[in-house]
Order: structure tokens, then C-alpha cells, then sequence
């Protein structure tokens, strides 16, 4: 009834969130790639940050910091994901919300438009920018960072290595 749990609503804002996490990985590679962080591999000073610079190291089970590149990348995820929590907190009149609410203007909109969506295979016979386009660009970029992450993880890399590799080493 308001979108919680597993509902198209759900999937959606899921998907949507996964896509703006490429763009911002993307990102991050490329400015990495151009030397855009400033002392990138300057560690942040403990005394300075607090434990805000620090990172547990699973091998040796002590304390390290991070570097100033990844708490530019850090900060900048953290960002994206505190825009999101407004939009869902404070929606705008315009947008759909992430929980359905009776009270909202595009309450009939939204009922109407997850009553037709969903199922293993939207209906891709629509072409252009519609509803099934965003659901399943949506649900590939949200399996790209699970393979990307499962990658990583396997070849011991950061995802950014990753993606760069993905792109033939474009990005740096």
C-alpha cells in the first residue's frame, strides 16, 4: 500500500540510485585518472580528522588512515546519498516519491503506472524514454555494481581499477 518491502516503487528508486552511482564512479575514475584530487596519496593525519580518517586493516587487525583521494570519493558518495534521503524525506511536487502517499498530487500516477510495470520482462515493445526503459536500465546498472563489486573483490582491486579496466584503461 505505501511501497515498502519489494514493490516496483522500490525497484525504481533502487535503480535510479545504481545509475547516479555509475555516473559518480565514473567520475571519480576519470578525475582519479587526471590527477584532479589534491596530495591524492597523502594520508589523512589521525590528530586532524579523528576517527573519521580511520580504517580497520583486516590482515594485520590494526588501525590505518585513508588517503585524501578516498575521502574526496568518501564525501562525494556520502553526498549523493544524503540528496537522496532528502528527496525522499521533502519530495518535490512534481516527483514521485519513494513511499506512496495518498496525499501526494501524482498518488493516481504512480498506482496507475506500478500496476503496469514489473514482471521479469517489462514490455520493451515501447522504445524511447518511458517507464519499462528506466525499470530495466535501472535493474542493469544495480547487477553492473554487483559484478563490478564481485570483481573487485575477487582480483583484490579497488572497483575504480575495475572500471577503468572495463574501459580498456581510458580513464587513466
Amino acid at each position: 500500500e505505501w511501497g515498502w518491502g519489494p514493490s516496483v516503487q522500490a525497484e525504481i528508486w533502487n535503480g535510479r540510485h545504481a545509475m547516479f552511482g555509475w555516473v559518480v564512479m565514473c567520475a571519480c575514475a576519470y578525475h582519479q585518472g587526471h590527477g584532479d584530487f589534491p596530495d591524492a596519496d597523502k594520508m589523512l593525519n589521525l590528530k586532524e580528522w579523528g576517527t573519521l580518517a580511520t580504517i580497520a586493516d583486516g590482515l594485520e587487525k590494526g588501525k590505518d588512515t585513508i588517503s585524501n583521494e578516498r575521502a574526496i570519493i568518501l564525501i562525494a558518495n556520502v553526498h549523493a546519498f544524503f540528496v537522496g534521503i532528502a528527496a525522499t524525506i521533502a519530495p518535490l511536487p512534481f516527483s514521485d516519491t519513494l513511499l506512496l502517499d495518498v496525499n501526494h498530487p501524482m498518488y493516481e500516477w504512480q498506482v496507475e503506472r506500478n500496476s503496469k510495470l514489473g514482471g521479469i520482462m517489462p514490455d520493451m515493445k515501447q522504445v524511447g524514454i518511458n517507464p519499462h526503459a528506466e525499470l530495466m536500465n535501472g535493474r542493469m546498472a544495480m547487477m553492473g555494481i554487483i559484478t563490478c563489486l564481485s570483481y573487485s573483490f575477487i582480483k583484490e582491486q579497488s572497483m575504480i581499477d575495475t572500471i577503468n579496466e572495463w574501459v580498456g584503461g581510458a580513464y587513466f
